[in-house]
């Protein structure tokens, strides 16, 4: 069986820089072919992690539930982004939803496990190895959607509202209730590096990455307007 058609598409693709389409073109077509079994397993591990935050949604009130499960929704986003795309009714600002969720949170997880990394054996390894890793996939995922949008600054703005909301209820503003951050294993104010308590180090990497989603969103924008303009 000849395998070689699945690194290869007829999806247009931009010839932009490696900064921002830093996968290899053979894999992106490679995942665009696969797209119904990239969608599948991105709803497995969206029933995964709203089974993974039920004792925090447990504790937390209703209308703050959309503000819990911040992977499970990014995972959530991506699936839904791409089957609009294949079945023909791609939506802009689901692309760059996904885009900015699979950044943030995908990035998020794997900074936060590894920087309490002893604090989170208590889950055992093999867990904690799959949680590492199936975020960092996240973020490498996150990466083929330039094939299926073009992060059109009102879609980006979409984006940049909902994960700036986030952001400030998990860690700043926390409406009902507590902060809504993903649990810690260890206390909010415990002292860990530079001068920054528990909550600090986490909210650090959550603000990082969300500047890091929208600068990388908005210059795949300009990049495309350059790359057609050639």
């Amino acid at each position: 069986m000849d395998f070689r058609g699945f690194f290869e598409s007829d999806v247009p693709r931009e010839d932009l820089p490696r900064y921002v389409a830093p996968l290899p073109e053979p894999i992106e077509n490679l995942a665009l072919n696969l797209v119904w079994p990239i969608v599948a397993v991105n709803l497995l591990g969206t029933a995964f992690g709203f089974y993974y935050y039920g004792f925090q949604l447990a504790r937390t009130p209703p209308g703050m539930w959309p503000f819990v499960p911040d992977s499970p929704i990014a995972t959530l986003f991506i699936a839904l982004a791409l089957a609009s795309w294949k079945l023909g009714r791609p939506q802009g600002w689901l692309t760059a939803l996904a885009f900015f969720g699979n950044i943030v949170l995908g990035g998020w997880t794997v900074w936060v496990h590894l920087a309490f990394y002893e604090q989170f054996g208590y889950l055992g390894e093999p867990m904690r190895q799959f949680l590492i890793w199936s975020h960092a996939a996240m973020v490498l995922q996150a990466f083929v959607l330039h094939r299926i949008g073009g992060f059109d600054p009102r879609a980006v703005g979409v984006a940049t509202l909902w994960y700036a909301i986030d952001t400030t209820v998990d860690y700043f503003v926390p409406i009902r209730g507590e902060l809504h951050h993903t649990f810690l294993p260890t206390p909010r104010d415990q002292p860990m590096f530079l001068g920054a308590d528990a909550l600090g180090v986490a909210a650090a990497g959550a603000v990082l990455l969300l500047v890091l989603a929208l600068y990388l969103a908005l210059s795949t924008r300009i990049e495309i307007e350059r790359a057609r303009r050639r």
